[in-house]
């Protein structure tokens, strides 16, 4: 890792951290409790499960991480490495329980603050131990003989790949269906408005769900999508299919663990249907057959596969079974990651599209 990316990704993970702690940032308001009052009730609080222990303390290692290996590219000791990243999380999360007394949607929770600060400590444990073993000089030697220098922005999109996954989509590897609920929501705002009449009327009913080959055709390039953005900053097609399989591996087991989340652990695979198996076959093959393909190629041909990905997805309609789904996430206990999974589901493919545009902009893109 280059000396100078991991302060941007660890402000990048703290701000998710922000956006999931305080989401949905509306109805703030004094409840009579002292800000405090959380730091001394009884422990174990009297409604907590283990969903709750589990991410609350792997939730903050990847911040302890991040900053201690930020620390330590800087040159700062390991000792106080260990310490500033330590009490850095630690602070973060006491700012974060502090605020959400003030959001009625959330609880704040001592057991939540001394787990997010265990978990920060493991994080920074880690990043020291592998830096006394020389795995993170290795993981920079590494880097430089598979990517393309400038290929942190692609890393950065595929490491967030398999965290969009994770909220429920209609489609397996059906990111950015966006247009119907952003329908709802401008008519919503706009409704009481004479400007409610200038919105195009679209009747649901007439929208014809995708077919069984859509969703096959949706599944392939969803899947392939991630894999062309690799392909575009991989030196080697050797490399390249053996990250394809990497690609495979992290999409089936970021949906499945989606779908145990949802609907339980024996439903994980149920999505597993058989336009759902086609679409994986059609993806091998198109996988296969690019593996020869020039950076700059592959750069276009992500641009074609993610221009008719989003228009198959956004032209069909969601189902109420999805719908179902849906309300789940949004009232259930996943309130914590509902507006961090949904936005990341959103706009990752509208961040890919940006990113390869900029990427074929360049005179030196190859």
């Amino acid at each position: 890792m280059h000396k100078t990316s991991a302060w941007p990704l660890a402000l990048l993970y703290g701000a998710l951290i922000v956006f999931a702690s305080l989401f949905p940032f509306s109805g703030w308001r004094a409840q009579g409790v002292a800000p405090w009052a959380f730091l001394l009730a009884p422990l174990p609080p009297p409604y907590w499960t283990k969903f709750d222990v589990f991410t609350n303390l792997f939730g903050y290692a990847p911040l302890g991480f991040l900053l201690a290996l930020a620390l330590l590219r800087t040159g700062v000791r390991a000792r106080w490495a260990f310490v500033l990243a330590t009490l850095a999380g630690a602070l973060l999360s006491l700012c974060m329980e502090f605020l959400q007394i003030y959001l009625p949607q959330r609880v704040a929770s001592n057991l939540d603050w001394l787990l997010n600060a265990l978990g920060t400590l493991m994080g920074a444990l880690a990043a020291l131990l592998l830096e006394r073993l020389g795995a993170v000089a290795r993981w920079s030697n590494v880097r430089a003989r598979w990517f393309v220098p400038d290929a942190r922005g692609a890393l950065v999109l595929l490491a967030l790949w398999p965290a969009a996954l994770l909220f429920p989509a209609a489609v397996p590897f059906g990111l950015g269906q966006v247009f119907e609920r952003l329908g709802a929501a401008l008519v919503e705002t706009l409704d009481g408005t004479p400007f409610l009449d200038w919105l195009p009327q679209v009747d649901e009913e007439s929208l014809d769900p995708l077919s069984p080959g859509g969703e096959m055709l949706c599944v392939a390039l969803g899947l392939l999508i991630p894999c062309l953005l690799g392909y575009g900053v991989i030196r080697t097609a050797g490399r390249r299919a053996l990250f394809a399989a990497g690609v495979l591996c992290a999409g089936l087991a970021a949906t499945a663990l989606s779908a145990a989340l949802s609907w339980g652990p024996v439903h994980a695979l149920d999505w597993l249907s058989l336009p759902v198996r086609a679409g994986l076959v059609l993806w091998l093959l198109a996988a296969a057959v690019l593996l020869p393909l020039g950076r700059r190629a592959c750069l276009a041909l992500l641009l074609l596969a993610l221009a008719w990905h989003l228009s198959l997805l956004n032209q069909a309609p969601t189902s109420a079974y999805f719908s179902h789904t849906l309300q789940l996430w949004e009232q259930g206990r996943f309130i914590r990651f509902y507006g961090l999974g949904q936005w990341l589901g959103w706009l990752w493919p509208y961040v890919t599209l940006l990113y390869a545009l900029l990427r074929l902009s360049r005179r030196d893109a190859r």
